[in-house]
């Protein structure tokens, strides 16, 4: 008899209402268009963090983040990187390529 009680399956609806504005809201929030462009802009910022990390890795610099109206000229307080072992291996990966190019090209021919 308990699932006849009108007090009870009004009690019922009015749960499964909430539930169900709930679940709307959480949908029209995930696709609404600023929350979709603000993931990718976090996304992409996540992205590019990681990427100068692994550079800085590379050139072995610890970068330090830079804030709007920082003095240029203070960015390196101990010491500026050596590009040096960064451009010489970016030389050697154009001299490996151009040779495999050539290579290539003299196989064909």
């Amino acid at each position: 008899m308990a699932d006849t009680d009108p007090d009870e399956l009004e009690r019922r609806i009015a749960r499964t209402r909430a539930e169900l504005a709930q679940t709307v809201d959480a949908i029209a929030d995930r696709v609404s268009p600023k929350r979709v462009a603000q993931r990718g802009v976090e996304e992409v910022k996540s992205r590019a963090e990681h990427f100068v990390s692994s550079v800085g890795d590379i050139v072995g610099v610890t970068p330090r983040p830079v804030r709007f109206g920082d003095n240029p000229d203070d960015l390196w307080e101990d010491e500026q990187p050596s590009l040096g072992p960064a451009l010489i291996a970016v030389g050697a990966v154009l001299v490996i390529g151009a040779a495999l190019v050539l290579w290539k090209r003299r196989r064909r021919g």
